[in-house]
């Protein structure tokens, strides 16, 4: 029986390689990006690499904890243990050996996908390492017990919310190789797959009571809003401000052919929202302000109704995070599915709320 999807992020470091070493790993829940679990300890004097190994089979076990049926994501920004571990690159150091050996048996053949990411995004748990290296604890588990606090947006007399069902593209052949699509028209169509999650997201919002339709206009996601609209009966308006951001030269890529060209570019560009990818790219800055001018466009349209949008990933995460007021960091860390469909309310005073994120219908 196969259980829930999980993903763990692990991290390991050495100061001074070999020296005072440790690892953190972070366990979430693949849908909803929740953390379920964090891990980390000094483990004294050790390589980088081993505390790497250490980091990955410690967050094995604690995914296995939470779900011992479940299919894993294991995310380092360890290139040596995601290639020696998915089998492209042999195994030469006898100390690694037995680890790598122990992370392959935490859960049977082919339950578990090693996946390079950058540092960037792997914060979390890079700083549980640092936590740890420098003596500090993990942090108490919250306190169930804790009074609510009462949220602005709950009190009645804000009347309704314009309410927008903001719904990621189906999935296209870029997006299942999980390669870089921008937002250069006309843009990849959707794939078989794609129709039946826009099938499945257009019965979801049957429901809604939608009063308008709004896509941008590249290929795919004008395809989703085609077959959301003959469910809702709305003819589908196209907006440029949603067009996913342009990745320039990225455009086709995957992180790790990115990485190959230029090790430390997507570091630079998760760690500065200024900056734009070579070869005519967008930065998030550049993004921001044109999502945020198609939302207020919306928001003045439609006071107090509800609105779909059809868009993609990138505007997607920028609307959430500014309705959370998270900071930019946190635009890596929210991670919607294709088709999946996120519900975003915005009230007369200025508050909002999120009572779903990247639900796949």
């Amino acid at each position: 029986m196969t259980g829930r999807r999980l993903i763990v992020e692990a991290d390991g470091g050495s100061r001074g390689n070999p020296g005072p070493a440790a690892y953190g790993a972070v366990v979430r829940d693949a849908q909803t990006g929740e953390v379920l679990a964090e891990t980390a300890e000094a483990i004294g004097v050790a390589t980088n690499n081993v505390a790497e190994y250490r980091g990955l089979l410690a967050g094995l076990r604690a995914a296995r904890g939470v779900d011992p049926d479940a299919v894993v994501e294991a995310r380092l920004d360890s290139k040596l243990v995601v290639e020696q571990l998915s089998g492209r690159w042999q195994i030469r150091n006898a100390e690694l050996r037995p680890l790598a050996d122990e992370a392959g048996h935490v859960f049977p053949p082919g339950r578990v996908a090693y996946v390079w990411v950058p540092r960037m995004r792997n914060a979390h748990a890079d700083r549980l390492v640092n936590d740890a290296l420098d003596g500090r604890p993990l942090p108490a588990p919250a306190d169930v017990t804790s009074p609510v606090v009462k949220l602005t947006a709950w009190t009645p007399e804000l009347g309704p919310p314009t309410t927008l069902h903001v719904v990621r593209h189906g999935q296209t052949e870029l997006t299942a190789a999980r390669r870089f699509s921008g937002g250069g028209l006309p843009g990849p169509s959707l794939d078989e797959a794609g129709r039946e999650q826009a099938v499945r997201a257009a019965e979801l919002l049957s429901t809604s009571g939608a009063v308008a339709l709004v896509c941008s206009p590249l290929v795919r996601t004008r395809e989703t809003a085609e077959i959301i609209g003959r469910r809702l009966g709305l003819t589908p308006v196209v907006a440029p401000g949603w067009r996913e951001c342009h990745f320039g030269d990225w455009d086709g890529l995957t992180l790790a052919e990115i990485a190959e060209r230029d090790p430390e570019a997507l570091t630079r560009w998760y760690g500065s929202s200024s900056l734009r990818p070579p070869g005519g790219g967008e930065s998030l800055d550049d993004l921001t302000p044109r999502v945020v001018a198609a939302r207020d466009e919306l928001l003045a349209a439609h006071p107090g109704q509800p609105v779909v949008v059809v868009t993609h990933s990138i505007p997607l995460r920028t609307l959430t995070r500014l309705a959370l007021g998270a900071p930019m960091e946190s635009l890596f860390r929210l991670l919607p599915s294709p088709g999946s469909v996120t519900e975003l309310q915005y009230y007369a005073d200025g508050s909002t709320a999120m009572p779903s994120f990247g639900h796949r219908p």
